[in-house]
């Protein structure tokens, strides 16, 4: 049975990582060399029109990388396979050891502790920055991904409202405003145009 150990990377604590936004290993060059272009095409104006070029900005890095998940999720199944065959090895350790036969959840804390900590370190070493992927955890997965990005979607559809009723009370507030001592003016009836007769 694994035992998952969950470690807050320290960018997390600060919100440093979203799953719509730059992952460990990903090029933040890159991704301001891209936000910059946006901008010089669009020219945004405006707190609004910088959060949709920033918006957009996010979702085009999101899509030109999205291999990012594929390499987090094989480094999340080292990290495991090594966990697995750590504990495995202290169980047979303690087989070899033992007169009687071991129950698999034989392994004291600490024994567990030791075999998850070693199979860290191995998978420290084996995956090098890649290591990043396996303490963010559930944050460079396709699953947060939509989540984040369906969040994003309602959030952004309030702010939409919001902006479309201040437009309208903007709209409201232009309109001129009749006076309400003078009385109201009657609306002429259309004349009508007598047309052409029909001859007997």
């Amino acid at each position: 049975m694994l035992t998952r150990v969950h470690k807050t990377y320290p960018a997390l604590k600060h919100g440093g990582y979203s799953a719509t936004t730059i992952l460990p290993g990903e090029d933040s060059a890159a991704f301001e060399k891209l936000r910059q272009q946006l901008i010089a095409e669009y020219s945004p104006e405006g707190m609004l029109e910088h959060d949709a070029i920033a918006t957009m900005a996010r979702l085009f890095w999101r899509k030109q990388n999205l291999a990012t998940f594929r390499v987090a999720e094989l480094a999340r199944e080292r990290c495991q396979a090594l966990q697995s065959e750590r504990i495995a090895a202290a169980l047979a350790e303690k087989d070899r050891l033992s007169f009687m036969p071991v129950n698999p959840a034989a392994l004291e804390p600490h024994e567990r502790k030791a075999a998850i900590q070693a199979a860290e370190a191995q998978a420290r070493k084996e995956l090098g920055e890649a290591y990043e992927f396996v303490e963010v955890g559930e944050t460079a997965t396709v699953e947060r991904l939509l989540r984040d990005l369906g969040v994003e979607d309602r959030l952004d559809a309030m702010i939409d409202k919001c902006l479309k009723r201040l437009l309208f009370l903007r709209g409201i507030k232009s309109l001129p405003m009749a006076s309400s001592s003078a009385p109201p003016q009657p609306i002429a009836e259309p004349q009508r145009i007598p047309g052409p007769t029909k001859a007997a």
